[in-house]
């Protein structure tokens, strides 16, 4: 080797990292943290929070927000919002039940008009966006008023109230109440199917960001759009399959909303578009998109359910839920601004 050779450098790329720098790279970290520490809380204040049975209340009103927070989580990694989701899982559980008790049908005719009519709503949230190049925000506020006009109008012009009837003696029922309604047991503890949905959309979305091409996509069409879109990266198609993406688990959130309770009002969900977006925001998302991950917002949704029953055990009045969840989102989204600082830093 010549004296004046530069000396020899490790390249970077092969530089391996300790595990609490990797852990720290983790965009769920400081939603586990906070998780922990909620968990901790409520086990001191409240006696009753630690019984299987609290844990079974937990652990649904975790999967309620968790369905839809997972696919929300991806759309907001790939740079986008929908302020529809609350509305349009009552629009699709307001589709199967009207469908199928004017046409006599059996339930699961209504079921399947619901997953096309709630996909073709995820399409045109897309589309729109894609074509026209507004912001996600007025698009999908857009959406969310008309689904929540259509609602309230049709239920009232076809029930004549504004809930729908009883579809619970129908043909087809209690095989639909098995699949998006029923309970488990397992142990001591009774479990809503539910809780297997979205586990099952958190283990999909999680495999599609980190082993698939199309997750590749989807965080380099929320981290720079047109650098994906020169490098052959199908931006709008990604775009519109993230927003088709989040129609299905509201197709989902829809039918135990309907099969759960037998019928519908009219008027639920407004409201439950912003907790699906703190679950994935508490979770690790950015607003800005290209970071975040599916594992961080079903924690998210969990300290959702931990929040809200943990408030109940503890005999706190209600009126304190929206306190506690707006300091969790506070303290949560800086958590992970400090986590993601040291984890740029320590590269």
């Amino acid at each position: 080797m010549s004296a004046d050779a530069p000396p020899l450098t490790k390249d970077d790329r092969l530089i391996r990292r300790s595990l609490p720098r990797r852990l720290a790279g983790r965009p769920e970290l400081g939603a586990i943290v906070g998780a922990i520490a909620v968990f901790v809380f409520f086990s001191v204040v409240a006696d009753s929070f630690l019984q299987w049975s609290s844990f079974s209340t937990v652990l649904y009103a975790a999967s309620t927000i968790g369905i839809m927070a997972t696919p929300v989580a991806l759309l907001m990694i790939g740079g986008e919002f929908d302020l529809s989701t609350g509305v349009m899982v009552t629009s699709s559980a307001l589709i199967s039940s009207m469908f199928s008790y004017q046409m006599t049908a059996n339930v699961w005719a209504g079921i399947g008009v619901s997953l096309l009519a709630t996909l073709a709503i995820g399409f045109f949230n897309g589309f729109l966006l894609v074509r026209t190049g507004l912001p996600s925000f007025i698009i999908t506020l857009g959406t969310f008023l008309i689904l929540q006009g259509c609602n309230l109008g049709f239920t009232k012009l076809i029930s004549e109230t504004v809930s729908t009837k009883t579809i619970a003696d129908m043909e087809g029922f209690p095989e639909a109440h098995k699949v998006f309604a029923s309970h488990l047991t397992i142990g001591d503890v009774d479990l809503q199917v539910t809780v297997l949905w979205w586990l099952g959309l958190v283990a999909l979305a999680t495999w599609i960001l980190l082993r698939t091409r199309a997750g590749n996509w989807i965080f380099a069409v929320g981290g720079a759009k047109e650098a994906a879109r020169a490098v052959g990266v199908p931006v709008n198609r990604t775009k519109i399959g993230l927003y088709m993406g989040v129609a299905f688990a509201a197709w989902i959130s829809g039918q135990h909303l309907l099969f759960n309770y037998d019928v519908v009002q009219s008027g639920e969900g407004v409201g439950n578009e912003f907790l699906y977006i703190i679950a994935a925001v508490i979770g690790g998302c950015l607003l800005t998109g290209g970071y975040g991950s599916a594992i961080g917002a079903a924690v998210g949704a969990f300290i959702f359910g931990m929040a809200n029953k943990g408030i109940v055990y503890a005999q706190w009045s209600a009126d304190w839920f929206k306190f506690f969840l707006g300091a969790m989102l506070l303290l949560a989204t800086m958590l992970n601004w400090w986590v993601r600082k040291r984890a740029e830093a320590a590269k």
